[in-house]
């Protein structure tokens, strides 16, 4: 199995595992809270973010496939992410779900086309700083497994 292939099929099995256990949840346990600092942030928070970073993540690899320009230098992640849970406060958690479920389908997409070559495209990921598009599709399960483990120590 190609490279490409074992990264796309990563990313399917983890986003299986991922919306499963969203699925799950109560609608109690979606107010939880995961994160205390700055702004506090649920589990519904955590899913949005999924979302949102994985859709602002995947089009910056395709802007780094096509141009070579990763992101700018002075890129804040933390307003990023407060923007973006900003613009999906409305959203139901299982609005966000299907997004999630969307969202990882386009990225598995995207993964699933790229040449073996592109994989060792580089450019600047906001967390990883200046890297290759292998390391940054890594991140991308990598990313959630973190926040994962971080939800169900909320939630015992």
């Amino acid at each position: 199995m190609s490279e490409v292939n074992e990264l796309a099929e990563k990313l399917v099995t983890e986003g299986q595992r991922m919306a499963a256990f969203f699925a799950e949840l109560t609608d109690t346990q979606w107010e939880d809270e995961v994160y205390t600092e700055g702004e506090t942030w649920t589990i519904r928070n955590v899913l949005a973010h999924y979302v949102t970073s994985e859709r602002g993540l995947v089009k910056l690899f395709e802007r780094i496939r096509t141009t070579g320009e990763g992101a700018a230098d002075d890129f804040s992640i933390d307003h990023y992410n407060a923007a973006q849970q900003v613009k999906t406060k409305d959203l139901t958690p299982a609005e966000l779900l299907e997004q999630y479920k969307q969202v990882r389908a386009d990225s598995v997409k995207w993964v699933g086309g790229l040449k073996e070559e592109e994989l060792e495209l580089k450019g600047r990921h906001p967390f990883l700083g200046e890297t290759v598009i292998r390391e940054m599709i890594k991140m991308l399960y990598l990313h959630n497994q973190l926040h994962y483990r971080d939800v169900k120590r909320a939630l015992k």
